[in-house]
């Protein structure tokens, strides 16, 4: 909740104004019985009918008044809630952008995506209501129970009696409801990651005739949601037919009381009916707070697993030169014995670190000058795009260094580290949008540079045919391209902001071999200056970089130029041999 009260900070002037304004509406609905009772035991009586009128008129005026600020106090506060969930989606998606790798492992994916979206607007539900109803029922509940006591203080004996059941039923059914509702959203976590899966891998699940299998596992993860849901729902109704009950039983008594002495002589019709109607206020103030704590429950929840991604502790640091490393040689780009294992995420942000893990990488080490190219070879699963994502510090090492033009990549700022790179990576994202805007990706490139980025990644080959060229729209992740025009355009978006480091990531796999090989030509030529890595499964591709690094089961079994490594590494000569015919 402490979430909640930091957003709502921030607009703490629009929401006294819309707690004033429900206060002033509530005070005049508590009016409306006091002056109902005095028209029926003061003024019908005399038969005045100039002050009926004038009291009349008076409780007219009342009720629109309650009314138009009712209707401006929840305009407001529904204003004020969006705003707050803005905020919050805000802070949680830029707080999400910039995770470290391993923290966005532990919090997982689906988890974010429903922290996000669910648990936002249960939070945005609280802080509507912490504005209007939260004001209203204890104002119905207090208020009713004050003028209940100044009208006839005996019959509002019974309510007293009923009152203090009544509150620790509905505490004890919140803090029983709370953790419920935590179970509640990380089942949902669960049933948004199957969800995405299916949506994402939808043409791999029709292919291998599975949309059945995906149906039970669907519906088993959304029946274990839904019945936590309804558990929590269930307690969390405790407290209604409860009240129903309990008040219902005191306004039968109050009735039979207020009735007996209204014959006997001693109290006033008025009063019995004035008394009836603030009894009829107190059972609504007290179903809000019901309602009030089934809202805050799920809130509450949702508030904590927001504020667990919000207060994460960023575990990347930029060092300070005491404490980044210095290289031991030269090299624009130097790893030096570096060690790496991926950490376990629990969907928790508590403890990234765990047991010692089987490592990802082990003892790498290599240099790449300015102008040199390096090729990164291996079977899948090897550590190859692990190396990537440690060179742009995605990921720290475990042990050993990671240097970029002299400096430890821990003492750049993320951004400046980042900027020096071009990345095609094996999975890239095409957005929907233009080609235009995929290649270009907010940077404002003039169309200079942005033809030839396209020239050199030879996508100009099916951009030229299109009728509107840059400007054809891109559908969702490049539904409407292949896969060897979408892997051109990754490229062409690498390429386009001229890098320092140019990384391709398994970034020619869809493509043909000559059209693989003239990209690599027009990269040779037109980015000579850059630091290439090229990360691959064809020898073809490597075989003409400046050093090959040859990977297995994240450790270095080979580095050298192609033949060197013909002489030297039997798994790359292996390799040559299976993939090009080539005997040694």
């Amino acid at each position: 909740m402490r979430l909640i009260f930091r957003a709502m900070a921030r607009y703490k002037r629009a929401v006294a104004l819309c707690v004033f304004i429900k206060l002033l509406a509530t005070l005049s609905e508590l009016l409306l019985p006091y002056i109902l009772e005095h028209i029926i035991d003061n003024v019908a009586p005399r038969g005045d009918l100039p002050q009926a009128v004038f009291w009349g008129l008076l409780m007219f005026a009342a009720a629109l008044i309650c009314r138009q600020l009712n209707v401006t106090a929840n305009r407001q506060g529904v204003h004020n809630a969006h705003n707050v969930s803005y905020d919050i989606r805000q802070a949680l998606f830029q707080k999400t952008a910039s995770l470290p790798g391993e923290q966005f492992d532990a919090f997982g994916l689906p988890s974010l995506i429903s922290r996000m979206t669910s648990d936002s607007y249960n939070v945005q539900s609280a802080v509507q209501q912490l504005q209007t109803l939260c004001v209203r029922a204890p104002m119905l509940l207090v208020g009713g129970t004050a003028m209940a006591l100044i009208m006839d203080p005996s019959l509002a004996m019974i309510l007293a009696a009923l009152l203090p059941v009544l509150i620790l039923v509905v505490l004890a059914v919140y803090a029983r409801g709370l953790p419920m509702y935590r179970r509640v959203q990380q089942k949902l976590d669960t049933v948004v990651r199957i969800m995405r899966e299916n949506i994402t891998g939808i043409r791999v699940v029709k292919a291998l005739s599975k949309t059945e299998y995906e149906k039970r596992r669907f519906a088993g993860a959304n029946g274990d949601m839904t019945d936590s849901d309804i558990a929590a729902g269930t307690v969390m109704a405790i407290p209604s037919p409860f009240m129903q009950l309990c008040l219902n039983g005191g306004l039968a008594l109050v009735v039979f009381t207020g009735a007996d002495r209204v014959n006997a002589g001693t109290l006033e019709p008025g009063v019995i009916l004035a008394f009836l109607t603030y009894f009829n206020m107190i059972a609504m103030g007290l179903m809000g707070l019901s309602r009030i704590f089934m809202t805050m429950s799920r809130a509450a929840a949702s508030a904590d697993r927001i504020d667990q991604v919000l207060q994460a502790r960023d575990s990347q640091r930029v060092l300070s030169p005491p404490e980044a490393k210095s290289p031991a040689g030269p090299g624009f780009i130097r790893f030096e014995d570096v060690d790496f294992s991926y950490g376990e995420g629990d969907g928790s942000a508590a403890g990234f670190a765990g047991e010692a893990r089987e490592k990802a990488l082990s003892g790498i080490s290599f240099t790449l000058e300015r102008g040199e190219s390096l090729g990164i070879i291996g079977p899948t699963g090897c550590g190859k795009s692990t190396i990537v994502s440690l060179l742009m510090r995605f990921y720290d090492t475990d042990s050993g260094g990671v240097f970029v033009d002299g400096k430890d990549v821990r003492a750049y700022k993320t951004d400046e580290l980042r900027r020096k790179f071009g990345v095609c990576f094996q999975n890239g994202m095409v957005f929907q949008d233009t080609l235009r805007a995929n290649v270009d990706f907010g940077r404002g490139l003039n169309e200079s540079a942005l033809r030839t980025a396209v020239e050199d990644a030879q996508a100009a080959e099916y951009i030229d045919t299109l009728a509107d060229g840059l400007d054809h729209r891109a559908d969702i992740r490049g539904a409407n391209l292949s896969g060897g025009q979408k892997q051109r355009l990754l490229v062409a978006r690498a390429l386009a902001g001229r890098p320092e480091i140019l990384i391709l990531d398994d970034s020619s796999s869809a493509l043909d071999y000559r059209t693989d090989a003239a990209m690599r030509r027009a990269i040779a030529q037109n980015c000579a200056e850059s630091a290439l890595i090229l990360v691959a499964q064809r020898v073809s591709s490597v075989m003409g970089m400046t050093r090959i690094l040859v990977m297995d089961n994240g450790r270095c079994v080979g580095y050298g130029t192609h033949e060197e490594l013909l002489e030297t590494c039997a798994p790359y000569r292996e390799t040559c041999r299976l993939q090009m015919g080539e005997m040694v």
